[in-house]
């Protein structure tokens, strides 16, 4: 049977090598999904994220070099690559229209399945509402696992004191007021003074304990520009901001995760001692697919801190979730969380995600033909 994959925006954002990702696989990009790559070139959006579209773009046209990308090319690997135009005298289902690009990449996908009945396709996305959408239209969808915003790195990737998440939706929100409410207050403030921008309490009752923080914090920099508590207080908050954007905006959570990383590189100038804010950051590294230097960033505090459970479980997680897919070293990172954190009931909950994490990693590796070594008896529990 014939196998076909669809490539949603965010899959080749996260992972422009996703195109060579499906071996023998008939990989289809809807033509939409084009338009919307080619509107990062002007928008303002992370640099980064440019940088992707462009890195797509360069691969689409080295690969029309084979031939037409309408009628479809050879890939490397024994499969094709083909774009699909969508056809508009389609009749589409109730419920999907062609209004917005989300239907218009399922409608793609809807007219590939009218037209071959037998092939076995699937739409591959890491957006939830894509996701939720086809599954409600019978369409088959896959989660892309090696991009940056892999599901199981969202899972196990350790944040050092973080203890809570507010229902996403609610925080979402509540995110979009402290913005306006910033905005509100930025505005009104009198252009000869000098002094921080204080909230009236009916603006500051808008505003989420957290945001409330983040306010009070923008404002003392603006007095106090190194300020380590304040500084921070805007790191802590763009990371979390940056995880609820991560379900549901890929895009926008880049650019919030690199605004993460221009806050701890200002706390840790003025910090430098501070190994959990380097392991928080390099968090954010990787989430926006910078392995190499939240590798080297985790490795640093390991020289001087070996025994740090956090950031010895992040390497591993780097090294397994990363471009390098070294099982191995994942496997000995996760194994020494486990010998650091057996006897310690302060640390039961990081004893349990590595058992969970060598767990899943050891299925992982078998499916890639590297089975890890049966020493480690943990991978097999």
């Amino acid at each position: 049977m014939n196998r076909v994959v669809v490539l949603d925006t965010n899959v080749l954002l996260a992972d422009p090598n996703s195109i060579l990702s499906f071996p023998r696989a008939d990989v289809v990009i809807p033509e939409t999904v084009l338009g919307e790559l080619d509107k990062l070139k002007t928008a303002r959006v992370d640099p980064d994220l440019r940088f992707r579209g462009r890195e797509v773009s360069r691969i689409l046209f080295d690969l029309s070099e084979e031939g037409s990308l309408v009628e479809g090319v050879e890939l490397p690997d024994g499969g094709t690559l083909r774009v699909a135009p969508l056809d508009p005298g389609t009749e589409l289902p109730n419920g999907l229209g062609t209004r917005n690009a989300d239907d218009r990449i399922l409608a793609a996908v809807y007219q590939l399945r009218q037209a071959d009945p037998d092939a076995e396709i699937s739409l591959v996305t890491n957006d939830l509402n894509m996701l939720l959408k086809a599954q409600t239209l019978g369409i088959s969808v896959e989660r892309y696992a090696d991009g940056v915003e892999s599901g199981f790195a969202r899972r196990f990737l350790i944040r050092p004191f973080q203890r809570y998440r507010a229902p996403l939706t609610i925080l979402a929100v509540a995110i979009a007021v402290f913005a306006g409410v910033v905005a509100i207050a930025l505005f009104t403030q009198q252009k000869s003074s000098s002094a921080p921008v204080a909230l009236t309490a009916e603006f500051r009752n808008l505003l989420t304990p957290a945001q409330q923080g983040a306010f009070d914090a923008l404002s003392n920099l603006q007095t106090h520009p190194t300020d380590p508590e304040s500084l921070r207080t805007m790191a802590n908050f763009y990371y979390d901001e940056r995880n609820v954007l991560a379900q549901t905006d890929p895009v926008a959570a880049l650019d919030t995760g690199q605004q993460a990383i221009r806050y701890f590189e200002r706390y840790i100038a003025v910090a430098p001692q501070d190994s959990n804010a380097r392991v928080d950051m390099s968090a954010v590294l990787f989430y926006t697919g910078q392995t190499d230097q939240a590798i080297q960033l985790v490795s640093d505090v390991l020289k001087q801190d070996k025994n740090n459970v956090n950031a010895n479980y992040n390497l591993g997680v780097f090294y397994w979730q990363g471009p390098r897919r070294d099982f191995t070293g994942a496997a000995a990172q996760f194994e020494k969380v486990l010998a650091l954190t057996k006897n310690d009931t302060q640390q039961h909950g990081a004893y349990l995600r590595a058992q969970s994490a060598l767990a899943q990693l050891a299925k992982d590796a078998a499916a890639a033909g590297r089975a890890l070594p049966t020493t480690a008896g943990v991978t097999t529990q």
